[in-house]
C-alpha cells in the first residue's frame, strides 16, 4: 500500500483516489495529486460524470473473443464489418496499436492483438501471447497476408521472427512494417503519415 500522500491534511478518501491515480500511464505521484485536485474543484460537473462513465465502461466493454480488441459487442465491430478485406490479418503488440491504425485509416483488414511480445527478461513465453488463437484463424479462413505490425524493438523483431517461423507451414504471405518506424519506437505514439508510410511499404519477413 503506498504511503499516506504528503500534501497535507487530505481525508483518506482523497488519498486513496490520488493513490488510483498514480498507477495509470504517465501519471506519477504529483501529476495524481493535480488531478485529484482537479476533479475535487468540480464533483458534478466533472467527477462525477467521470465516475459514472468510469463505472458504464468497466461495465460494457469486453474483449473481443476474435481478434483480442476492446469494444461493447462479441465480435467486435471490427470483426463483422462486412467491408472489411477478410483476407488480410494484421497482428499487433495490443490494442492501442490497433487503434492507432485505424486512427490512421491505413489497414481495412482484421486485426490479432498478441497481448504483448516475447521477452525472455520479462519472462514472457510464447503461451503467455495469444498466438495459437493466431494460428487457428489462418488455419480456419482464407488468410492470404498475415502483416506483422509489431514494435521495431528487440522483443519486437523476436516476436515477428517467431510468428514467421510458425506461419510459415500455412503458405500465408507473412509481411512486416518496414520504413517509417525507427528503432525503439512504439506504434500508439506515431503521427499518422510515419504509420502510413510503415504500412505501404511492408516487406517479406
Amino acid at each position: 500500500m503506498m504511503p499516506p500522500d504528503p500534501g497535507g491534511n487530505a481525508t483518506d478518501q482523497v488519498d486513496r483516489l490520488i493513490a488510483l491515480l498514480a498507477k495509470l500511464p504517465g501519471m506519477g505521484r504529483r501529476s495524481a495529486r493535480r488531478a485529484a485536485l482537479k476533479l475535487l474543484r468540480d464533483p458534478a460537473g466533472l467527477m462525477l460524470p467521470l465516475a459514472d462513465a468510469m463505472r458504464a465502461t468497466a461495465e460494457a466493454v469486453r474483449p473481443c473473443r476474435i481478434c483480442g480488441n476492446l469494444d461493447t459487442q462479441d465480435p467486435c465491430r471490427i470483426c463483422t464489418d462486412p467491408n472489411r478485406d477478410q483476407e488480410t490479418i494484421c497482428v499487433v503488440e495490443g490494442v492501442a496499436d490497433l487503434w492507432a491504425l485505424e486512427r490512421a485509416r491505413v489497414h481495412r483488414g482484421l486485426y490479432h492483438v498478441l497481448g504483448g511480445v516475447l521477452s525472455a527478461l520479462a519472462g514472457v513465453g510464447p503461451d503467455d501471447l495469444r498466438v495459437e488463437s493466431l494460428l487457428a484463424r489462418v488455419r480456419a479462413g482464407d488468410t492470404r497476408e498475415v502483416i506483422l505490425a509489431l514494435p521495431a524493438t528487440v522483443d519486437g523483431a523476436t516476436t515477428a521472427h517467431y510468428l514467421h517461423d510458425r506461419l510459415r507451414p500455412s503458405g500465408t504471405a507473412v509481411t512486416r512494417l518496414a520504413q517509417g518506424v525507427p528503432m525503439g519506437g512504439a506504434l500508439d505514439v506515431m503521427d499518422d503519415g510515419t504509420l502510413a508510410a510503415a504500412l505501404k511499404a511492408r516487406r517479406p519477413a
